[in-house]
């Protein structure tokens, strides 16, 4: 009997054993394989993990702005502008303030009088300075005959003579000299530029020396005073008949 229940515990044994062994072979490359997927899935997370790091480190760069504040100062000038009332008919000359000058355009037309400047001749142009004044000449010639224009101190009403040197004193000469400017001028499409600093209060001719020129008409009349504030310039439908007397306010 004791001999029965020995062998039975063995056989039960050695079937136990059978099972653990069978049991251990069988769930051994269960293990392995789970081994290797948690390695496959950890190796897939980190990469997942290091792209995600790219990505949010990426998104969450940080740019710097820089914001210039400008300011704006306003400034204000006053201007004082001078009233001037003109005689009727007179028209303002361009002219400086700051240095007194007055800038006098001439231009010796194609058309018009043979021996004009701006179209007028006789003394029809009369050009009024303040006193003290620089006068300041631009004489442009479109004809085909030379011309020039002088500043003369004139002592007749006008010139009567072929040449103006007797008729007055010349002051300024544009386009000429004193040595030519009965036979000299300035040509068809040219220009010349002629200054008189301070000029005396006065009647004046501007005219032409060359010889006739202003006999025949090319001249205009400079009225220099001290009772004129700006300068200007009226053109009368008749020859000059200015007084010629030399002392001005």
């Amino acid at each position: 009997m004791n001999t029965s229940i020995i062998i039975a515990v063995i056989v039960i044994l050695i079937i136990v054993v059978g099972i653990v062994a069978y049991l251990t072979l069988v769930h051994h490359p269960a293990t392995i394989s789970s081994t290797t997927s948690s390695v496959e899935t950890t190796s897939t997370s980190f990469t997942l993990t290091s792209t995600s790091t790219t990505i949010s480190t990426s998104s969450t760069s940080t740019s710097s702005t820089t914001t210039t504040s400008s300011s704006t100062t306003s400034s204000t000038t006053i201007t004082t502008t001078q009233s001037v009332t003109l005689p009727p008919g007179a028209n303002m000359l361009p002219y400086n303030p700051n240095n007194k000058t007055v800038f006098i355009y001439l231009a010796v037309t194609a058309t018009g009088p043979a021996f004009n400047y701006n179209g007028t001749s006789n003394g029809q142009m009369k050009i009024y300075v303040p006193a003290g004044w620089n006068v300041m000449i631009i004489l442009t010639n479109e004809q085909s005959i030379p011309h020039n224009a002088n500043i003369v101190l004139n002592d007749t009403q006008i010139p009567n003579n072929p040449n103006i040197s007797a008729d007055g004193k010349i002051l300024l000469y544009v386009g000429d000299s004193p040595s030519n400017f009965a036979n000299n001028g300035i040509l068809s499409g040219q220009t010349a530029v002629g200054i008189l600093d301070n000029i005396s209060a006065g009647y004046y001719w501007i005219a032409c020396g060359i010889t006739g020129h202003a006999e025949y008409g090319m001249w205009a009349d400079l009225i220099v005073s001290n009772s004129v504030s700006v300068p200007y310039f009226i053109i009368s439908s008749s020859s000059s008949s200015t007084s010629t007397t030399h002392s001005w306010g």
